[in-house]
């Protein structure tokens, strides 16, 4: 294998299923061509990305790395010696709790696994040590210190580019970053030409931008109420946008700085890319953005301006054919959606377009590639397909597969290979060889000890660098002395190791809010017991979403100065969500909605009115899987205890999705033009009014094509008559000044004035005078009647227009709604059971209460 590849794995016998001895060696530069990784839970889909990211950093390949779940943050935990003390402050004590056994044991397995993986797939304690040593790596935190923060207000300040020779560059990074700040207060799927509130702060950031001045969000919110300009197009900035209107839009952006919480956003390191991806020796960095702790609306607005942030670094640097660098999202969801437009997909489009030429690579992962716009995919040069969870994945997968990529293989090989997928095991696709490969990704060279929170963050990047007042390697310390310690910055860091004495971060659950009940006179009420679930009945803990002020706007009441949090209590209550798939090819409809209901208060029969009780909070992709350190329990009570009642449940849900679940769509049957919800009224009408005028043109030629014959049949003979007349009128003008000429000569002979002439010569001449006026006489009355022939064939044909015109007019608009409702077996319901819902146990005022931590923000 060249030193040069990526060492990705082993090569497997798609016949026999085995793992041959052939290395897989990916060519990094065919990551300029951009990678998508696909696959369920638990198929390996994080163990293969983070092996790429281990190749990268030792082919001195830096990257940008989007975590949004945490899990990137085991790229910090490589440990070359595998000594169990090294794996143990890293292990979830959670774990221990589970099986019974002491910390000591699960590290010591842990190190023990690690070590015999590495050496079965021919890992040297050498290689460890220079992946350690290839790159500079740290976790940035933007919105809280736990980590290196980061400061988006510098993505407000002009970047170092000339206005001239880069206007285009500068404002897609205008437009990104004007979408990225109206959706964080709220406003979203706005379109940049038609809001007058986009429009009005690009022009603010382009008046200072063009000349090299940066902008501040103080500055950026004063001048939204008194702009820089009198103009914005051809009208007023007042009569375009109002006084009154602008302070309202100046108000909402004010929110964001009068936040306590934004204070975090406010300082650190800012977004140089090239500073994020190389020190100033020029050595690579892996830079880790972990965004765990973010809601979807910070997400969104710290992803969507540190892509455009990459998009401008990209677009300043020389072509290159060889990986540059590589800018990795662990989870595309939601950013790259194919019908919604989202402020982050843009920057995307144009990068999976145009960064091959830079030199930049994009390694996108999801758990469906349906999550992504077609038109990103066909711009993907490599597919890994790791094991999906249903049938209709895997066939929804092979229809993207055959229009995005045109695969070299027959469809029927190309399923059996995926469906032949086990853990560990793609399907890797790349339009650089001739055919896709079967591959078992290797063992990986950091520990994977799963998602890490942010209390954990501090000591991660401690594990990695340390201050630059430190004279000594430090040891990692406790929570609560971590939160002591200074903010790091990006220069801060330098390779440490953990002494084997360091303890393990410890998780503190974060106020979250809503709902208020009296608690009973104990304080905590409840058992610190989980009452036991039956089998086969699922179970989930709903997050803390909510801050104790949140908690108690949302139920209404004010916060006393001296609230205080007592601890977390779960109370049960039914969760249950599906994936409905809606299908008609012949409406053109194929779309999948999510229906989901919580259902606080059951009834203890199992009779549920699932429409009184439909989920509208965040996403569910936010469920944990443990509950919070030192929590408390209520009871569980039917039919929530009752296996049968709960599949009854499950069953009734299912057919009450069946009954309540479909979309509309439009059909012109005479035209036989279909769309789907996909489709919107205007372009359904055109696709209309294009067939109509095509079917109008054909019925047009062919009915008007006989008298379009008779008309250029007539035309021709006036043209021709209209020549013989001019002739005939010439010949008349020739034979009257002969006559003239013989009848002076005939009168000039009676008085013997000269020769003499015959009076027949005269009269002979006057005879054809005559025929020629007759001949003019009669090329007259032809073309007169030409004419009137040709006006009653052009009004037949102008009648025969229009009425071919009103029929098809009318069939345009001959429209018709048809719902699309789904098959039982398009429905998947992927969440159901018993879900448990955090309350805040809060002494407030002389009295315990409980607030709800989970709901709707």
């Amino acid at each position: 294998m060249a030193d040069s590849s990526f060492y990705l794995g082993r090569l497997v016998d798609s016949k026999t299923a085995k793992v041959t001895a052939k290395d897989v060696a990916y060519d990094p530069a065919d990551l300029t061509t951009h990678a998508v990784v696909t696959g369920m839970t638990g198929s390996g889909k994080t163990g293969l990305c983070v092996a790429m990211l281990e190749e990268a950093a030792l082919q001195n390949v830096p990257a940008i790395i989007i975590d949004p779940k945490g899990d990137l943050t085991n790229l910090l935990l490589h440990f070359p010696k595998l000594l169990p003390q090294d794996f143990q402050p890293w292990i979830d004590p959670e774990m221990a709790r589970r099986t019974g056994r002491s910390m000591e044991e699960i590290a010591d397995e842990a190190s023990s696994a690690w070590g015999n993986g590495l050496k079965e797939w021919g890992i040297s304690e050498d290689r460890i040590l220079k992946l350690q040593n290839a790159a500079k790596f740290a976790i940035f935190t933007p919105g809280s210190d736990s980590g290196i923060p980061v400061s988006v207000l510098s993505s407000l300040a002009a970047p170092k580019l000339d206005w001239e020779g880069n206007r285009e560059v500068l404002r897609e990074r205008i437009s990104s970053t004007v979408t990225a700040l109206l959706g964080l207060v709220g406003m979203n799927d706005i379109d940049p030409i038609r809001s007058r509130e986009h429009i009005l702060l690009s022009n603010i950031f382009e008046f200072h931008w063009s000349e090299g001045k940066d902008l501040d969000l103080t500055e950026l919110i004063l001048q939204t109420q008194t702009p820089p300009f009198p103009n914005l197009g051809a009208f007023s900035v007042d009569a375009f946008f109002p006084p009154k209107d602008r302070m309202d839009l100046a108000m909402v952006l004010n929110n964001i700085l009068a936040a306590p919480a934004f204070e975090a956003w406010r300082e650190g390191e800012s977004l140089d890319i090239q500073s994020l991806l190389f020190t100033p020796e020029g050595k690579p960095r892996h830079s880790i953005f972990y965004l765990a702790h973010l809601s979807d609306g910070e997400r969104m607005f710290f992803v969507t301006l540190l892509l455009s942030a990459v998009e401008t670094w990209m677009r300043t640097q020389a072509g290159s054919a060889s990986l540059r660098a590589l800018l990795y999202m662990d989870e595309i969801y939601g950013y790259l959606p194919p019908t919604a437009n989202p402020p982050s997909k843009q920057p995307l489009l144009r990068m999976l377009k145009q960064a091959r030429a830079f030199g930049l690579g994009l390694l996108l992962a999801t758990q469906n590639p349906v999550d992504m716009d077609y038109k990103a995919l066909s711009n993907t040069g490599t597919w890994f397909i790791g094991k999906l969870q249903t049938e209709r994945d895997k066939n929804r997968l092979l229809d993207g597969l055959e229009s995005a990529t045109g695969a070299g293989i027959p469809r029927a090989a190309m399923d059996k290979l995926i469906s032949s997928l086990g853990k560990r095991v793609f399907v890797m696709h790349n339009v650089h060889e001739k055919m896709p490969v079967l591959i078992q990704t290797r063992w990986t060279m950091n520990f994977l000890a799963g998602p890490m929170t942010r209390t954990q963050i501090p000591a991660l990047n401690q594990l990695v660098g340390a201050g630059s007042s430190l004279q000594t390697p430090p040891t990692a310390a406790p929570a609560s002395r971590q939160a002591a310690a200074p903010k790091p910055s990006i220069e801060s860091l330098q390779p440490v190791s953990v002494p084997s004495a360091a303890s393990a971060p410890v998780f503190t659950p974060q106020p979250a809010a809503p709902v208020s009940r009296p608690s009973n006179g104990n304080g905590n009420g409840g058992s610190l017991t989980k009452p036991s679930i039956p089998a086969g009945v699922r179970e989930y803990f709903l997050p803390q979403n909510f801050s104790l002020p949140k908690a108690f706007q949302s139920a209404g009441r004010p916060m006393p100065a001296q609230a205080m949090i007592q601890g977390i209590l779960y109370r049960p209550a039914l969760l249950a969500a599906a994936q409905v798939r809606l299908l008609d090819r012949k409406y053109g409809v194929d779309t999948e909605i999510t229906r989901a209901a919580l259902v606080e208060t059951l009834d203890r029969r199992g009779i549920v009115r699932w429409e009184d009780f439909t989920y509208g909070g965040p996403s569910l992709d936010k469920i944990e899987t443990a509950p919070a350190a030192s929590a408390r329990f209520g009871t569980i009570d039917s039919p929530l205890n009752d296996s049968k009642l709960m599949t009854a449940l499950q069953k009734d849900f299912t057919d009450w999705l069946f009954r309540n679940s479909e979309v509309t769509a439009r059909a012109n049957v005479k035209l036989k033009v279909f769309g789907g919800p996909d489709v919107s009224q205007a372009e359904f009408m055109k696709a209309c009014s294009d067939t109509a005028r095509d079917a109008r043109d054909a019925e047009l030629q062919k009915k008007t094509a006989a008298i379009d014959k008779k008309i250029k049949s007539v035309q021709d003979k006036l043209m021709k008559e209209e020549r013989e007349l001019r002739q005939d009128e010439q010949d008349l003008r020739n034979r009257n000044i002969e006559t003239g000429l013989s009848g002076a000569e005939a009168v000039a002979g009676l008085f013997g004035l000269g020769r003499k002439k015959s009076l027949s010569t005269s009269v002979s001449k006057y005879r054809m005078a005559q025929n020629a006026r007759e001949d003019v006489q009669e090329s007259v009355d032809s073309i007169s009647q030409y004419k009137k022939d040709l006006a009653d064939l052009e009004r037949q044909r102008e009648d025969i227009t229009a009425e071919v015109n009103n029929t098809w007019g009318s069939v345009v608009n001959d429209i018709s709604e048809v719902s699309i409702k789904p098959k039982k077996t398009d429905i998947y319901v992927n969440i159901f059971g018993v879900a448990w819902k955090p309350y805040y146990v809060v002494q407030a005022g002389g009295e315990s209460v409980e607030l709800a931590a989970f709901g709707a923000e």
